[in-house]
């Protein structure tokens, strides 16, 4: 009878490794012990519509917010913008070591700088900086994060030349009319950085609306502001002042000066002056009506008289009606015999008596409710 050998045993460390291996494997099947790996917080996609141009102390930059993470992933918050800056090689190249961070703007400020997805951030820039760099190009890109570990990739890049701009306007002085509100400055003399200042072209007038509970806020800082309609340029002057006429009473304005110079071949304006914030009220009547004649007719009823009364129609555009007046003495204007206010210029006094005289003003009433002298009296004798 043949007896079977009998294989040897593997090795002790051979067993062992074979052990560690299936536990990782179990491991690996059955999901590690611990706590649970966070995911990595998503990565801004690059913005690739970076715009820019110089106004005043500033570089107004303008782009779209980043939607969506560069795995597709929509972005649920607003990012933190990171501005950096360079200049060029003398062979007109960018400088890639020439570039730095010159700002961080914290979510919270972005979200105040965009409307409707899109991003107007002025980068400041220091006067000093500017007279030392006249006419020096700048260059400018952009990146966005959502966490300190990872930024997106640089934005488009932007070139634009720098320069001095004239002092901001300080004293904005205004006056309110009935037909116009009145703005006049004083032209500053100098640079922001105080350095002369070429000649003034021109100044470029700016208004927008506000809404009136934020009016105070605008006073102390213009970014404070709750715009119903945003700064606009209405006018450019040659002259230090202008007269609008075309604004509304009840609405609350905002108005802007800018300093315009030329440099480099184009042209450019100064800082926003100090802002006049303005709410004018229609505190204005209208013109008393004109051409009143009164008339003593026969009425519906035989023996009865009426009186009618017709004027001319006042030009203003706010007239919201007439009221009449009767007396019954040259001296006094009588009592409103028109409770209602006439939409027309035109009435039917039928509560006249027969053998009475009666003395007849007309006034007009606007739709702020402001009533205007009475017109010319006009006197009916009743049969």
């Amino acid at each position: 009878m043949k007896l079977r050998k009998e294989k040897p045993s593997p090795p002790a460390e051979v067993l062992l490794s074979l052990a560690g291996l299936s536990l990782s494997l179990l491991a690996a099947a059955c999901g590690a012990p611990g706590e649970p790996t966070p995911p990595s917080p998503p990565i801004p996609s690059a913005i690739s519509d970076l715009a820019g141009r110089q106004i005043g102390d500033a570089v107004l930059l303008t782009f779209a917010l980043p939607l969506k993470s560069t795995l597709g992933e929509r972005l649920n918050q607003v990012p933190t913008l990171e501005v950096w800056r360079g200049t060029l090689r003398p062979d007109g190249t960018p400088d890639q070591r020439s570039f730095r961070l010159v700002d961080t703007v914290p979510p919270a400020i972005l979200a105040t700088y965009a409307q409707e997805g899109q991003v107007s951030f002025p980068e400041p820039l220091q006067p000093d900086e500017l007279r030392s760099a006249a006419g020096q190009t700048a260059l400018y890109r952009v990146r966005t994060r959502v966490s300190e570990r990872k930024s997106s990739a640089d934005s488009n890049e932007i070139r634009m030349n720098l320069y001095p701009v004239p002092q901001r306007i300080d004293g904005l002085e205004s006056r309110i009319t009935e037909k116009y509100i009145g703005l006049s400055w004083t032209p500053p003399n100098s640079t922001s950085a105080g350095a002369e200042l070429p000649a003034i072209r021109e100044f470029h007038v700016y208004r927008g609306e506000l809404d009136a509970a934020s009016a105070a806020a605008a006073e102390k800082d213009l970014h404070s502001a709750v715009w119903k309609l945003p700064l606009l340029e209405i006018a450019v002057t040659a002259v230090p002042e202008y007269q609008d006429a075309s604004f509304d009473f009840g609405k609350t304005y905002a108005y802007v000066v800018r300093s315009v110079i030329s440099e480099g071949g184009s042209l450019l304006e100064s800082g926003d002056s100090r802002p006049a914030i303005l709410a004018p009220k229609d505190v204005y009547p209208p013109a008393p009506p004109q051409d009143l004649v009164a008339a003593a007719v026969p009425g519906a009823n035989p023996g009865r008289f009426v009186v009618d009364l017709s004027w001319t129609i006042n030009l203003e555009t706010d007239v919201a009606g007439y009221h009449v007046y009767r007396s019954e003495s040259e001296d006094a204007r009588g009592p409103l015999v028109t409770p209602e206010l006439l939409p027309t210029p035109s009435f039917r006094d039928t509560t006249v008596a027969s053998g009475r005289r009666y003395w007849y003003t007309v006034t007009a009433v606007d739709r702020s409710e402001n009533e205007s002298a009475p017109s010319a009296v006009a006197l009916v004798e009743v049969p």
